[in-house]
């Protein structure tokens, strides 16, 4: 038996191709402890603005304000990331996310926090990721030489990472929460920001023959990506479907603290405890989908997991037991994390090498800068009609939307026939194991 598990464990690892890159190495060891100190301060942000207002609606305005510029900024900052040494980019980036979390760390510390300077930060957060995410997505081919095979692998094993977070994150935030407060949560992350930033550093990015740059102004680039997605079947639909599933996926977050005192009647703890359990379910999707996938079978993932994630929200809504609560949270956890994955793994192979930053920013649009508005919604219909309610109807939301658009969602025959006919070769084959 024994031989047997360590004859598996050697498989598994020798099927990731991505590891074998030493900058992606670096990438995944700064990313670990930064994804870490992210959960932390995002639950310790929630936390303290719902102790300070007792306000469903400032809770949902806390989220949108910390994901509103993405929608704004991501697609312009998509532009930049065609154009600037995203090397050296993201160095800056993560330079000014570490001064973010400090100096809402500091303010907390001394007790002159308040509800006014937690939307200011986080508005001041939302803009550093609007470049960051779009920055970092576009940047994953060249840790890995630009070896497309790879790529598959890649997204899949930061998913893994992403979700280790969300299950070691959470539970950390709750004990540092209870023991010690939320100020040092938020120097944690601070903390967590000059190690990713270190890794960075470290890093020796291969030098590739330049894309040829357009002279064309912003906006003008930001049409020609515009139009560059519109004729893309396969980008169109997975990026609409991608909005509107993490429209509804916003009220999870936005809403636990509710779920945790009101319904389950816990403390910051439970809250943890919620968020580690999503955690759980996103690490077996994310082990899953580290071996590398066919197109068709990505494709119909991004459509059952639309409507898992929907019913596993509504049975969370109509739960009253912690240990229930916890399992369907598994399942929202284990459905959105394959959904993403897959809709970016999906985007990335069709993606042509001088339009990926601009694609990556409108899949961050979709991804993140959707869920302010999700999040305000969702605040505002549990400060009318209650936390459970307003879970259910985005719940249902989502299930409507990808019941909707899953007949629209097989790759384009468009797309595959016009790359047979151009000698490229389809991501059907790309990624085929």
């Amino acid at each position: 038996m024994r031989k047997k598990i360590a004859n598996s464990i050697r498989k598994y690892l020798k099927d990731q191709k991505a590891l074998t890159h030493k900058n992606y190495r670096l990438f995944l060891v700064g990313q670990s402890f930064s994804l870490i100190g992210t959960w932390i301060q995002r639950l310790a942000m929630i936390w303290l603005s719902y102790q300070l207002t007792g306000s469903a609606f400032l809770l949902g305005l806390v989220g949108f304000c910390e994901q509103i510029p993405i929608f704004v900024l991501a697609p312009f900052a998509g532009v930049y990331a065609d154009k600037w040494d995203k090397h050296k980019a993201l160095c800056r980036i993560e330079a000014l996310a570490m001064i973010q979390a400090l100096v809402l760390g500091v303010i907390t510390l001394t007790g002159a926090v308040n509800i006014y300077h937690i939307i200011i930060l986080s508005l001041c957060l939302g803009c550093i990721n609007a470049f960051e995410v779009p920055m970092r997505q576009s940047f994953v081919v060249d840790m890995v030489d630009r070896e497309k095979d790879v790529l598959p692998n890649a997204i899949a094993t930061n998913s893994m990472v992403f979700n280790l977070s969300r299950l070691i994150g959470p539970s950390i935030a709750g004990i540092l929460i209870s023991s010690v407060g939320e100020g040092w949560c938020f120097m944690a992350n601070a903390f967590s920001y000059a190690i990713v930033l270190t890794s960075l550093l470290c890093m020796h990015i291969k030098k590739f023959p330049a894309v040829k740059q357009s002279t064309e102004k912003v906006l003008k680039r930001l049409a020609e990506g515009i139009q560059y997605i519109k004729n893309k079947h396969i980008m169109r639909t997975l990026l609409i479907l991608l909005a509107i599933v993490s429209f509804s996926n916003a009220s999870l977050k936005t809403l636990a603290p509710i779920f945790a005192q009101d319904v389950l009647h816990g403390d910051a703890n439970t809250l943890g405890f919620l968020m580690s359990a999503s955690g759980v379910g996103a690490i077996c999707g994310a082990i899953f989908l580290t071996n590398s996938k066919t197109t068709p079978l990505l494709t119909r993932i991004v459509s059952v997991t639309g409507i898992l994630l929907g019913t596993g929200m509504i049975l969370f809504a109509i739960s009253k037991s912690l240990m229930i609560s916890l399992l369907f949270l598994a399942v929202t956890g284990l459905a959105q994390m394959m959904h993403t994955a897959c809709t970016n793994t999906l985007l990335q192979l069709h993606v042509a090498d001088d339009k990926r930053g601009r694609v990556m920013s409108f899949y961050t649009v979709c991804l993140q800068g959707t869920t302010p508005f999700g999040s305000l919604v969702a605040g505002a219909i549990a400060g009318v009609l209650g936390g459970p309610w307003a879970m259910a109807i985005m719940g249902a939301i989502c299930i409507a939307a990808t019941l909707i658009f899953r007949h629209d969602k097989q790759p384009g025959d468009k797309d595959t026939k016009a790359a047979l006919n151009s000698g490229v070769k389809p991501a059907s084959q790309a990624i085929a194991p």
